[in-house]
């Protein structure tokens, strides 16, 4: 009991000093459940791409569809609502700080502009990287004849909502996660608009050839290759995306 209290009494003289207000205590618990959530998202995208997949591939198709339809399911719910998790809690930390740049500028209204141009700038990037990455034959299924305009996509939409978004109110959270919340919102996309969209239904085939014997359907390829390019897609992304939310807060090279 008096140790208890001597406990008690040590952590009470710790020089704790916690913010006050309701939004610095709204911005510590947006940016821990978007860490926690990115974790879980980034971990199962990087598992995918390097442990996953290799795997899958160097299976007999017995073993595969055996082990596919057990592993997938569960991998493919946390990747894409831990996805869906940080891009939601994202938005609303970008709000708040887009929300401050423009009161800063003295217009409120800057902030919805803001938020329009970068929501439209980088979904009609993705509408770009979506038609790159679906499977083609030939010289088209290329690595380097798809990434080298991928890469232009995703360098001129930077540099498109930079330019649009550049002001001197614009602090460098703003323009970082101008760049880095971009490349999220398209690997979120890929996530729900191909991944899940392709595994759903090839963890069905599995399902059925395992239950019932059922034959592969002749588009199983095609999926299984359609899944891989989005899934490598936000592989590569991911480093460019990290850097710029890191540098939101700890490397102003953008803005004040």
């Amino acid at each position: 009991m008096i140790a208890s209290s001597a406990l008690i009494h040590f952590f009470l003289q710790l020089p704790f000093s916690f913010p006050s207000g309701a939004v610095a205590n709204e911005e510590i618990f947006l940016r821990w459940i978007h860490i926690v959530a990115g974790i879980t998202w980034i971990g199962l995208l990087y598992f995918f791409n390097l442990v996953g997949t290799p795997l899958m591939m160097e299976l007999e198709m017995s073993e595969r569809a055996k082990l596919y339809p057990k592993l997938m399911p569960r991998a493919m719910n946390w990747a894409r609502w831990s996805a869906l998790v940080t891009v939601v809690v994202a938005l609303r930390y970008f709000g708040i700080i887009l929300g401050a740049d423009a009161a800063n500028a003295g217009q409120p209204g800057l902030a919805a502009h803001w938020f329009g141009e970068w929501f439209l700038v980088w979904t009609l990037a993705y509408a770009l990287i979506y038609a790159l990455q679906m499977p083609a034959k030939g010289a088209l299924d290329n690595g380097w004849v798809r990434a080298v305009p991928m890469a232009g996509v995703v360098l001129a939409a930077s540099w498109i909502i930079l330019r649009l978004n550049a002001s001197p109110e614009s602090s460098n959270a703003h323009l970082s996660i101008s760049v880095g919340g971009g490349l999220g919102w398209l690997m979120l996309l890929n996530m729900w608009g191909v991944m899940w969209r392709a595994q759903k239904r090839l963890i069905g085939y599995a399902r059925a050839y395992v239950k019932d014997g059922t034959p592969v359907p002749p588009d199983a390829p095609r999926l299984i290759r359609w899944s891989f390019l989005a899934s490598r897609t936000g592989f590569w992304l991911s480093f460019p995306m990290l850097f710029f939310m890191a540098a939101a807060e700890h490397y102003p090279f953008l803005g004040k």
